[in-house]
């Protein structure tokens, strides 16, 4: 389990996250949902070792991880496929997947979840020698969520998923989310598509301006009239 308690960050004198304590129960998909601003990726980004919080403990597994670097947050276990995909256009898909297993020494299970990921996204399968650069914006979100679980996390946080995508392929990134927590993998997932979290979501969380205002079960925020007014369109 996750559990995050009073966390504070903030960039110069901008307060970014005020305090917020939050849960990511094992094997659970627990979502953040909030207009942009609201400190979710800055959430996500201390987890990842990407910045430091000011005030506040991150515990993983009943471990204090708080201020431990992104490399031995990945090899705790922990990984993230970052907002914007930033995939390496210049290497080929295979490289890329590589990459993301570049903390692991196993080779028989590198080799299995490739097989893995490549089964999971069919269309990578197909492109597996093509660069990265030259993939469609779905294709590369496929890319960037691929190479993440060739980590073999434990919690695997998804960032924007579905940013930028046509329908039918948001869909399949959330059907994709389902079938990674079926694996038995942990997510947390931060998406402006509030709708489609709070469906795929057990458990969520509202951030207004780096603080958590709401929370509950996905179907419990999907029927409470103040999400439903300000994420919902009613």
């Amino acid at each position: 389990m996750l559990e995050i308690r009073d966390l504070h960050i903030a960039y110069g004198g901008i307060q970014a996250v005020k305090g917020i304590s939050l849960d990511v129960p094992k094997g659970q998909i627990v979502t953040l949902i909030g207009a942009n601003g609201a400190g979710k990726s800055s959430t996500l980004r201390a987890i990842s070792g990407l910045c430091k919080n000011r005030r506040g403990t991150i515990a993983w597994n009943g471990k204090d991880i708080t201020g431990l670097d992104p490399v031995g947050i990945v090899k705790a276990g922990i990984v993230m496929s970052p907002e914007g995909r930033r995939i390496f256009p210049h290497l080929t898909v295979l490289e890329n997947l590589h990459l993301g297993a570049y903390s692991r020494s196993d080779k028989d299970g590198i080799a299995r979840d490739l097989a893995w990921v490549l089964e999971l996204f069919p269309r990578l399968s197909e492109r597996r020698n093509q660069k990265g650069g030259t993939l469609s914006g779905g294709e590369q979100q496929m890319l960037a969520v691929g190479r993440a679980l060739m980590s073999e996390p434990d919690l695997v946080m998804l960032d924007e998923p579905s940013l930028g995508l046509a329908p039918l392929l948001v869909r399949e990134v959330f059907d994709i989310i389902r079938t990674i927590n079926a694996k038995g993998m942990t997510v947390l997932l931060v998406e402006q598509n509030a709708y489609a979290a709070l469906k795929v979501a057990h458990y969520a969380y509202v951030l207004e301006t780096g603080v958590v205002t709401l929370q509950g079960t996905g179907e419990e925020l999907i029927a409470d009239e103040r999400v439903r007014a300000a994420y919902l369109g009613g």
